[in-house]
């Protein structure tokens, strides 16, 4: 395993991060603990949670296992989420101070703990004033609940908003951004990534192999049915069958993939894992498993070392299509020229 520092914090986590969503819907409580120690067994340090996962019973199953494992609980760096619904009244979700005093204090009791090293807002809240998010936050902070905070699914104007104004006010700033990001998925480079570069934000991205689309499990015009999660409903979600078996550049990249992977000995999962940690401001990405046989394969990706070549080809494979100035190829040359002849 290797480890970065928490975006500009001083706290360092694994570059690879266990997440629990599948814990108490696709994996079941003992597999979950095996899945928690076969991590922390590799050297991961880093396990995100959230308050709506399983209904709040993945952070049971965490705070079952962390209170089972004392030493090994010392060590790890435990992140959880605040935003959406966790009840039916009108104040059981959003970023408001009232919803967020009761999710974290929710959280901090599911996980059997005083404190939570960081705290995610899952999502954008337009109806919550951001200073009221970002006053509570740091109050959080300073009442020694949370040692950081974070968000989740923000765009770059949002990062970057919620980054000054905590600064007018001299309040903590945020250190990390969960976005999607994969081979399949890089729309976030256009704003996202240098919003974060910029701030210093560290980026723990979600979905790191497309919903199971870079694991190469899949074949051109083959119905999926029965070969993974995706199998058993094709039309779901972002992940959706149809849509990306008929784009071109599905299987272009997937291929490239399959081209690296085999020149490595190595699997198409820890291929696309290796080209995402490698990408600039991404502290440690999200590994999701539903068995300990899938944490394994996914974990060895941290020791593949991809070639500066490799790296280029599923970029140039993969690469983002909006064209469009001040996006494309044009808007990309001119915010990265270097000023050698005047303007």
């Amino acid at each position: 395993m290797r480890y970065r520092t928490l975006g500009r914090s001083g706290t360092v986590v694994s570059t690879q991060a266990l997440g629990t969503m599948t814990f108490g819907a696709e994996a079941d409580e003992t597999t979950s603990g095996r899945i928690m120690t076969a991590f922390v067994e590799a050297g991961g340090t880093l396990v995100d949670t959230a308050d709506v996962y399983g209904a709040g019973v993945s952070e049971e199953i965490v705070g079952r296992w962390l209170a089972a494992h004392p030493t090994d609980a010392a060590q790890l760096v435990v992140a959880t989420k605040g935003r959406f619904p966790t009840g039916a009244g009108p104040n059981d979700h959003g970023l408001s101070r009232r919803h967020l005093r009761t999710a974290l204090d929710d959280s901090l009791r599911r996980l059997g703990v005083e404190h939570v090293d960081l705290y995610q807002m899952h999502a954008w809240d337009a109806l919550t004033p951001l200073e009221e998010t970002l006053r509570f936050l740091d109050d959080a902070v300073a009442a020694g609940k949370i040692g950081y905070y974070g968000f989740s699914n923000y765009l770059g104007w949002q990062l970057t908003k919620a980054v000054h104004v905590a600064a007018a006010h001299g309040w903590a700033p945020p250190v990390t951004l969960q976005p999607q990001y994969n081979l399949l998925v890089r729309d976030i480079e256009h704003e996202v990534v240098p919003a974060a570069l910029d701030a210093g934000v560290g980026l723990l991205p979600w979905s790191p192999l497309a919903g199971g689309w870079l694991s190469g499990k899949y074949r051109r015009d083959v119905d999926p049915t029965g070969a993974t999660r995706l199998g058993e409903n094709p039309a779901r979600g972002m992940e959706a069958w149809a849509a990306r078996n008929a784009d071109e550049r599905t299987w272009r990249v997937l291929d490239v993939v399959g081209q690296v992977a085999a020149a490595h000995d190595a699997s198409s999962s820890q291929v696309a894992l290796a080209w995402l940690a490698a990408q600039p401001a991404v502290t440690s990405v999200i590994l999701g498993a539903r068995t300990a046989e899938q944490l394994a394969d996914n974990l060895a990706a941290a020791d593949l070392d991809l070639t500066e070549d490799e790296l280029t080809r599923l970029g140039e494979a993969s690469a983002p299509r909006v064209d469009d100035y001040p996006y494309g190829v044009a808007g990309v040359r001119q915010r990265h020229r270097t000023l050698t002849g005047g303007r």
